[in-house]
């Protein structure tokens, strides 16, 4: 099957100038444009011009070729570039590796450029095409911006680059016309719809599931007045020829897979609903007993695991080829998709970053059929539905290729840890990411402040100083959550623990599953604690492990036998007397900071 999706100028000129090599009639100069330039790989020319055999990876060839792609990149509309034939038209032919290529000039423009590299062969010489894609930000190399004027590269400053891109920052491919009539969607693409308008329970989603199709298609807007569909369009209700998605099982690591879903030539709607039927298969019940009532829940939650599924086609690079990965170990969901992070996002900011998608008008389609959250494929709602069960955040990385990895482990399910929750008053504060994160860090590390919080939570000290506000007032059972540790010197950010009652609390839901919850050690706390803060003193930490500050002093004195601190007076006496944190201290924290107990 072949899919034709809205016309690509760049795709089209480079078809036509391999046409044209392949029928010898190439120029070489004559034939560049600004959205097409004929590279030669620079390992295959000797120091007087001869010819050598070329290397299959070669440093200097990769960074000339990244200079070039940024340079393409930072263009309007970008372009390609033609590697392995000559500026009079000769076929000279290239031995680079497709993949190392891709991920070399990954680096050498610092992280910022992901190119699609193609392997082609004309009259028996391979040659590799790289589409650079239109850069968000400019990507500088060497310190310098350039961009493509008529045929050649020449630098632009950034406050230049920046004006001509307001325009470009409305393009998204995935809201362009494509060449596909409405009459090719897919019947069972749109009964495919249609299920996931009336499983989400919306009233206003069901009165368009009832849509006839033609409406339901126009409602989404996935229709052109020509009567054509958009490439959103085209993906969700017709597919490609490629798989969109790839879906394994193991029943543990290194095992053979029990279930594949991976076919193409059918709608991205189709292989959703096929993946999600055969993870939520395999996404193994467990029951979890409350007083005297048993309920069930999945290894991973359902909201994470189809907010994870989602982000991994709703963002990805759909100039590649290939599947978005999905594989189910165990207790354990990877889903792994083409291109790197985008517009700014970041793992230090992926739950907060605003909304931003290569493919906005594919992502706003997903989100009208409630497949996925409306604004920004829920990160924060997999953070939040992940850690309320006591299971470790998702890890969200940027890895070679690049690639997007999500990583969810449903393994060590908190029960007390649940039940604690469940008693927060008010209720709506567990549904507040950063107000979980935060608690669970409490349970976890003992102490926390606004900075820690901050980081934490990946918002900024203010806001962060406002959620704990917020969990000052809060309560579980008939005990406060927090109180300020004390000690803390009036000049710095207070510091929050755990109050002991909520402490008790939870102890007395974990005996009663016979669970054993490790405290950190007392060692331990003082380190974190000093290292954070730059200062410690016996009254916080006897406020932070519990007991009398007399009893801390041994435990200071060890840490400062052993380097890490030192005394605040020589004499280690009088009121205010602390101990410094003396190894290098972490950024960000208040080091050294005078007064107090």
């Amino acid at each position: 099957m072949t899919i034709t999706f809205g016309p690509d100028p760049v795709r089209t000129r480079v078809r036509e100038l391999l046409s044209r090599l392949d029928a010898g009639t190439a120029l070489g100069d004559p034939d560049e444009t600004a959205l097409v330039d004929f590279k030669e790989d620079p390992s295959r020319r000797g120091p007087r011009g001869e010819l050598l055999e070329g290397r299959r990876e070669d440093a200097d060839a990769a960074k000339f070729l990244a200079k070039e792609a940024a340079c393409m990149a930072n263009t309007p509309g970008s372009g390609a570039l033609i590697v392995g034939v000559s500026k009079t038209g000769e076929l000279i032919g290239t031995a680079l590796d497709a993949e190392w290529l891709r991920f070399r000039i990954f680096e050498v423009a610092g992280r910022a450029l992901t190119v699609d590299v193609q392997e082609v062969v004309v009259q028996g010489t391979r040659l590799l095409v790289l589409y650079p894609p239109a850069a968000v930000e400019p990507i500088r190399m060497e310190g310098r911006i350039r961009w493509r004027v008529g045929d050649h590269c020449a630098e632009v400053d950034a406050s230049t680059w920046h004006t001509r891109q307001m325009y470009r920052r409305q393009y998204d491919w995935s809201a362009e016309a494509s060449a596909v009539p409405v009459a090719d969607v897919r019947s069972s693409a749109v009964d495919v719809a249609r299920a996931f308008l009336y499983d989400s329970g919306d009233e206003r989603s069901e009165d368009l599931a009832n849509a006839p199709t033609p409406q339901l298609l126009r409602r989404l807007n996935v229709v052109t007045p020509e009567g054509m569909l958009t490439n959103a369009g085209v993906l969700a209700f017709v597919g490609r020829a490629e798989p969109s998605l790839d879906y394994t099982h193991h029943e543990v690591a290194g095992a053979d897979s029990s279930i594949r879903v991976h076919r193409g030539g059918r709608s991205l709607l189709e292989e959703l609903a096929d993946v999600l039927q055969a993870f939520e298969a395999r996404n193994t019940v467990r029951h979890v007993q409350t007083g005297l009532a048993v309920g069930q829940l999945r290894d991973i939650p359902r909201i994470a695991a189809r907010e994870a599924l989602v982000n991994g086609v709703a963002h990805r690079e759909w100039g590649q080829p290939e599947a978005t990965r999905v594989e189910h170990i165990g207790r354990t969901l990877r889903v792994t998709s083409p291109g790197g992070f985008f517009g700014g996002v970041e793992p230090g900011n992926i739950i907060t970053h605003p909304s931003v998608s290569r493919n906005r008008a594919l992502t706003q389609l997903l989100a009208d059929l409630r497949v996925a959250e409306r604004q920004g494929i829920g990160v924060d709602r997999m953070v939040r539905e992940m850690v309320r069960l006591g299971h470790p955040r998702p890890e969200i990385e940027e890895i070679p290729g690049p690639y997007v990895r999500t990583t969810l482990v449903g393994e060590s399910l908190d029960e007390p840890w649940m039940a604690w929750l469940g008693k927060v008053e008010p209720r709506h504060l567990t549904q507040d990411v950063s107000a979980v994160l935060i608690l669970r860090h409490l349970v976890e590390r003992v102490w926390i402040d606004e900075i820690r919080a901050a980081r934490l939570t990946q918002v900024s000290p203010t806001e962060a100083r406002s959620v704990l506000d917020r969990l000052r007032a809060a309560t579980a059972g008939d005990a406060f959550l927090v109180e300020l540790a004390a000690g803390t010197p009036d000049v710095a950010p207070p510091v929050w623990k755990l109050s002991d009652r909520a402490e008790q609390l939870l102890a007395a839901l974990d005996a009663e599953v016979g669970r054993h919850r490790a405290a950190p050690a007392r060692r331990a706390v003082a380190m974190d604690f000093a290292r954070e803060r730059g200062r410690i003193s016996t009254t916080e930490l006897a406020s932070l492990v519990g007991g009398h500050a007399s009893n801390m002093g041994s435990t200071l004195r060890a840490l400062e036998e052993e380097g890490h601190l030192e005394p605040s007076t020589p004499s280690r006496r009088g009121r205010g007397f602390f101990y410094r944190w003396v190894q290098e201290r972490a950024a960000g924290g208040p080091a050294g900071v005078e007064g107090g107990a």
